[in-house]
């Protein structure tokens, strides 16, 4: 039973071995210059400016959450649309009512005024 899960057992070794050796060659192999501007804090673009911690609005978390869910819809869509013609009718309706409740939500953010950025 367990001869099995032997060749993903290898392979997981393999892969394993392939990563580790491949930060090692980089670390040894690689320019080691560091500068004082290399070294130096850097964020979006610009020098840091304020606590790592400060609060960010709310706004940020609901877009954040409405891409994880148009992301899962399009998980849920592809497979669905591969066997829509076996599934018939009732995968149809099935269907209808996930991209609805879906598009309620979308439609009850876009009402509050979470998508307008000030």
């Amino acid at each position: 039973m367990l001869a099995e899960y032997l060749p993903t057992l290898l392979f997981l070794i393999v892969a394993g071995g392939i990563g580790v050796a491949l930060l090692v060659v980089g670390k040894v192999l690689g320019p080691q210059r560091p500068t004082v501007e290399k070294l130096s804090p850097y964020e979006c673009g610009f020098e840091a400016f304020d606590d790592a911690r400060m609060q960010f609005d709310v706004r940020y978390y609901l877009i954040a959450i409405q891409f994880i869910i148009f992301d899962l819809e399009i998980i849920f869509i592809v497979p669905w649309a591969t066997v829509f013609r076996e599934l018939g009718t009732i995968g149809l309706i099935e269907m209808g009512i996930f991209a609805g409740m879906l598009l309620l939500g979308f439609v009850y953010v876009w009402k509050k005024g979470a998508l307008e950025w000030e």
